[in-house]
């Protein structure tokens, strides 16, 4: 038997996965990284410092499954849609001083509001593939404002890319950029496969291409891209006739992974809900389907032959570790207080499913990413009274927790006035081992939500990147044609569907006031 390895690079760790053809994974091992908050809503982190983990986590998981590394054909990447800048010699261009080599500007980090507002005002042909609205966590308006506050690193700029694009980069030394990354995240246009070289000119940006060392045209996922090179293969203990492939956007490979295994059957009425720190909705159409806020549509970017659109929200976990900061005075939740928390709401539930009452959390700590495109926004909590403290904490922990699924329905809803018939969540990530958090989706969106018996869906669908180029022409459709993955399905309760159809509205208007 071959195998392949899946790498997913999220926020805080490295995962690497072991798998078969089939798609059955046969191990996994995880390394955390680092990350840095130099200023508030900054963040940075250091590919030297990620490429460590990565290889870590891929050493381990060979260790722990004992397969010799001659027998693995087949390396991907998903990772978070983060930008690594490097250096004309091809050393990290650090950002900021320190021990650590910070050359990343994280995805969450939201120091080019003022750049994507600018974008947003041109009203150039770009934003028809971005919902009408830039957003501050793309590339584009990164690069604006490293140009323009700090020239001395722009002046030595030598490549600008993609976390899963560097990484196939650092692995196989090809240049080429992943249609996913450039689509999704750096105003490419996958319809046309070309760069819209006006509106970089328009931008400041005319001689982007040439600094960041970014291709013509973007490849396929899937796409082979040539062996791993000696040195990569020595990093990460495995042979040089192991193919690089082309990867994708963490969350684009969790819909890969959950969604991807049935695109052809009624697309239109699927989305795929990847959950973690932040939430990211991908739904797949066999047609073009503009959505005002929310991105896309960006053809090919999950899977051959379909449109995807993209929504979001930039802090749903996060917003439950920031509840639980806010009311211990420690930023550091205690391990496993999530699930403790769970278990007591889910006892109440079972004699009263509206925990919170008159209290509502308007989650969007960070912005608004979809449906309304509003990096500005910020999150309230609403309805409070003087009672026991510890009674406040459970009611805005569950009401910060509905929120979330609220905001879900809001992408739902929007994305269903303009093409799809949404009626179907395939969740992926850290909350499908919720059951709070699982319940809650399904009753605050109507929606059955359906649970990959896969163990880590994001992961697979990194292999299943890795596997396409073992599957000639057919790539990665023949891959999918491998793989047989149960799932649970989880309905909606009549009973409380309709007690948070009440509160969705009193949410929905909490944003007209």
């Amino acid at each position: 038997m071959t195998y392949v390895i899946g790498v997913d690079v999220g926020t805080g760790s490295a995962r690497a996965g072991l798998f078969d053809h089939t798609g059955v994974m046969h191990g996994t091992a995880q390394h955390a990284i680092k990350i840095a908050h130099p200023q508030s809503e900054w963040a940075e982190q250091s590919s030297t410092d990620i490429w460590r983990a990565v290889c870590a986590s891929v050493k381990a998981v060979m260790h722990e499954t004992g397969v010799e590394p001659a027998r693995v054909k087949g390396i991907s990447f998903s990772a978070t849609c983060s930008l690594v800048l490097l250096d004309n010699a091809g050393a990290p261009l650090c950002l900021s001083n320190g021990e650590d080599l910070w050359d990343i500007i994280v995805w969450m980090d939201h120091r080019a509001t003022a750049e994507a507002d600018e974008v947003t005002q041109s009203q150039s042909s770009v934003l028809n593939n971005l919902g009408g609205r830039m957003s501050p966590e793309m590339q584009i308006p990164k690069l604006m404002w490293l140009k323009r506050h700090r020239p001395d690193l722009w002046e030595r700029l030598g490549y600008a890319g993609d976390l899963a694009d560097f990484l196939t980069y650092k692995c196989s030394g090809s240049i080429e950029r992943s249609v996913c990354t450039l689509g999704c995240k750096w105003t490419f246009d996958p319809d046309a496969n070309a760069w819209n070289t006006a509106f970089l000119a328009d931008m400041g940006l005319e001689d982007l291409l040439a600094k960041g060392q970014l291709p013509d045209t973007a490849r396929p996922v899937g796409t082979p891209l040539g062996a791993l090179t000696d040195a990569a293969a020595a990093d990460l203990g495995l042979t040089t006739d192991c193919e690089v492939a082309v990867g994708l956007i963490d969350a684009h490979s969790g819909a890969l992974g959950t969604l991807g295994l049935h695109a052809e059957d009624a697309p239109e009425k699927r989305m795929a809900l990847i959950a973690g720190t932040s939430n990211c909705h991908i739904a797949l159409s066999p047609a073009r389907n503009e959505v005002p806020g929310v991105w896309g549509p960006y053809f090919g970017a999950v899977t051959p032959g379909m449109w995807a659109n993209e929504g979001g929200q930039s802090l749903t976990g996060a917003l439950l570790d920031h509840v639980i900061g806010l009311f211990s005075g420690d930023p550091k939740a205690p391990e496993n207080s999530h699930g403790a928390l769970a278990e007591t709401l889910l006892d109440r539930m079972t004699s009263d499913p509206d925990i919170a009452g008159r209290v509502h959390v308007m989650p969007d700590l960070l912005g608004n990413r979809s449906p309304f495109a509003d990096a500005d926004m910020r999150g309230a909590i609403l309805g409070l009274t003087l009672e026991e403290p510890r009674e406040t904490f459970l009611k805005v922990y569950w009401a910060a927790a509905a929120s979330i699924a609220y905001g879900t329905k809001l992408i739902i809803d929007r994305m269903n006035d303009h093409g799809y018939a949404i009626n179907t969540l395939h969740l992926s990530g850290g909350h499908k081992k919720s059951e709070l958090l699982v319940g809650l989706y399904a009753d605050a969106t109507g929606c059955d939500v359906v649970i990959s018996q896969a163990e880590e869906p994001v992961l697979l669908g990194a292999a299943i990147a890795a596997l396409a180029p073992l599957n000639g022409e057919l790539g990665v459709s023949g891959a999918i044609s491998k793989i047989r993955v149960a799932c649970d399905v989880r309905t909606p309760d009549p009973v409380r569907a309709a007690m948070h159809a009440r509160r969705y509205d009193t949410f929905k208007a909490l944003y007209k006031a």
